[in-house]
């Protein structure tokens, strides 16, 4: 989106002041900072989702698992405690296909699968972006840099506290035999919100050909 990183710039320097002015109050602690940012980096976050969608790409029976029950299938992966708690509650995953393309958005606020994509970006959170989505989903894709034929249905799904949506991108062509861990590797936090398709970068295509 337009100016989003002047707007993610300004979001984290208004963000640093706050968590500065909170220690120097006494109100929280630079290790309750610290243990907060090492959930996120270790414990929840687009890597989760990554796996998800790297297994439901080589296991039919997961991927079938996942779509009809989604926190069911989840649960098999053994993930860390909470990943069905805060922002967690109610995961459900839509897959993308060669008819339909997958595009969530949060029309109230900013609901958002934090346990599989990570902490949403300013783009998701912005009104316009909201409204648009949701009125002219193709124009806002085509400006992420997708360009959706007219022959492909586009589906934009509201995710809420009640359901939070996330997309299972298509596997990209030239990655059969690829080890799960490989194709999570190329796995994006933009695919799993339906702002991009995963693309196989010619490096790692061309190592995954030679292994």
């Amino acid at each position: 989106m337009a100016n989003s990183i002047d707007r993610e710039e300004y979001s984290a320097a208004r963000v640093k002041a706050l968590e500065s002015l909170l220690i120097e109050k006494g109100i929280i602690t630079a290790q309750t900072v610290d243990k907060v940012i090492a959930f996120f980096e270790k414990d929840m976050g687009p890597f989760n989702g990554a796996k998800i969608v790297a297994k439901a790409w080589v296991d039919p029976q997961f991927k079938a698992r996942l779509l009809a029950d989604t926190p069911a299938a989840i649960a098999d992966m053994h993930f860390p405690r909470g990943m069905a708690g805060a922002e967690g509650e109610n995961m459900r995953a839509v897959a993308n296909t060669s008819q339909v393309h997958n595009l969530i958005v949060c029309t109230m606020c900013s609901c958002y699968p934090w346990p599989v994509l990570g902490l949403p970006p300013y783009w998701f959170k912005d009104p316009t972006f909201r409204a648009r989505a949701i009125r002219e989903p193709r124009k806002v894709l085509k400006e992420f840099g997708l360009d959706i034929p007219e022959s492909v249905e586009v589906k934009v799904w509201d995710t809420s506290a009640q359901i939070r949506w996330f997309v299972l991108p298509e596997r990209p062509e030239g990655t059969e035999g690829w080890t799960e861990t490989q194709l999570a590797a190329i796995v994006t936090p933009e695919s799993m919100q339906g702002a991009a398709k995963v693309v196989v970068p010619a490096e790692t295509k061309t190592q995954g050909e030679s292994e």
